[in-house]
């Protein structure tokens, strides 16, 4: 490992101000600097000394850094911001071929094709992607991409929709997919004053596993989406108001409930039947 070369680095604060860097607003950039918090996140990724690692936005690179510092054999960073470049480039250098950038947008990049055999993701997502960005990845594991694990930050309330159960308040489509794709949990809070610029919302970092099991027992993703999209596209409404001349006693319900009271897989199976 080449851990002495990465720790000998400058502060990433010092190297944005050489490379006259600003975080941009409309690539939802805000940034860490705060090393015992990315030292956190890295650590959270299971497996992280025996597994790649992708990371989406890594700006600076602080959380690339720490990936590497703790032991990942290969980091590969899309990056969407090429003004990044002479400060991953020197991250690149001391990372003793460790470290791969790659300059996309990560909605257009396939990530089975960065990476031979099974890999984890690990980022502080984009506030203006990080939920389409998600969503493509509970939906890219379903259908077999070889993905370990996701240690992901996002704004505290997105994290809960992920990792909401039946009957919370912020349960829907999200946590419906996620649950029947994966285990999830969130790992700890990140107060906002950690980011520069500092953003008006909190922020939460969650640990996400695809389930092998789970995903052998799950009906097409696409009729899920669509059941799915349909019943919390009116979720104030009865369902049986939605889709109406259903015998909703096949699947445990009387027609009168709503979207946000129907377990996940209850969902599975309305996706079978009724799609």
């Amino acid at each position: 490992m080449t851990n002495d070369k990465i720790k000998s680095l400058p502060p990433v604060s010092e190297m944005m101000r050489n490379a006259g860097l600003e975080p941009k607003k409309q690539l939802g950039q805000n940034f860490l600097f705060d090393l015992n918090l990315t030292g956190r996140i890295a650590n959270s990724v299971p497996n992280i000394a025996h597994v790649p690692v992708i990371e989406v936005g890594p700006g600076p690179g602080g959380l690339t850094r720490a990936l590497l510092l703790a032991g990942a054999p290969r980091v590969i960073a899309i990056e969407a911001d090429k003004k990044t470049e002479p400060i991953l480039s020197d991250i690149v250098a001391a990372s003793g071929g460790r470290l791969t950038v790659i300059y996309a947008d990560a909605m257009r990049v396939n990530f089975s094709e960065c990476v031979n055999g099974e890999y984890a993701i690990c980022s502080n997502l984009p506030y203006n992607v990080g939920t389409e960005l998600f969503t493509r990845w509970i939906i890219a594991a379903a259908c077999g991409a070889p993905i370990q694990s996701m240690t992901l930050m996002f704004q505290r309330e997105v994290a809960e929709r992920i990792t909401a159960r039946c009957g919370d308040k912020q349960y829907g489509r999200l946590a419906v997919l996620c649950s029947l794709v994966a285990d999830s949990k969130i790992l700890f809070d990140v107060p906002n004053t950690a980011f520069v610029p500092r953003p008006r919302v909190q922020s939460a970092v969650i640990r996400v596993i695809p389930n092998r099991d789970k995903i052998s027992e799950l009906p097409d993703i696409k009729k899920l989406e669509l059941i799915t999209a349909k019943l919390f596209g009116h979720r104030r409404k009865m369902i049986r108001g939605i889709i109406p001349g259903v015998d909703w006693a096949q699947f445990g319900l009387n027609g009168t409930e709503r979207a946000e009271e129907i377990a996940p897989e209850t969902f599975a199976q309305m996706a079978r039947i009724l799609i």
